[in-house]
């Protein structure tokens, strides 16, 4: 299994990033994704997760910000991130679990004030 992330980068407060995340070796249609974050001195953290039938939850913090989505044909899955926030830097992780849980190689999101 292969995650591939890309997308990340240095945004301005109330600015949008589109991360992306491109799955190989696995099932796709049957597989939860999920997008995680770690920022400086923190735990990784759940920011969202989308189900194989499509149904999503977000983090309260990113709730009405955020919106996670999938495409069966490409085998991605986006995190497109509206109005950020200095506190929404960290690098970011795609995830599944597949057997057993993988990670893609992480994202870095700066967003400056």
């Amino acid at each position: 299994v292969q995650l591939q992330a890309s997308g990340g980068g240095l945004v301005q407060a109330g600015g949008s990033l589109r991360l992306s995340c491109k799955a190989r070796g696995l099932n796709f249609k049957i597989s939860t994704m999920g997008w995680y974050r770690r920022a400086p001195g923190m735990e990784r953290e759940l920011v969202a997760r989308i189900t194989s039938g499509g149904s999503a939850t977000y983090a309260e913090s990113v709730e009405g910000r955020f919106t996670i989505s999938r495409d069966w044909a490409t085998r991605t899955t986006a995190l497109q991130m509206d109005n950020l926030k200095p506190d929404d830097t960290a690098v970011y992780y795609c995830n599944t679990f597949y057997g057993r849980e993988f990670w893609g190689q992480g994202t870095l999101v700066t967003v400056s004030s």
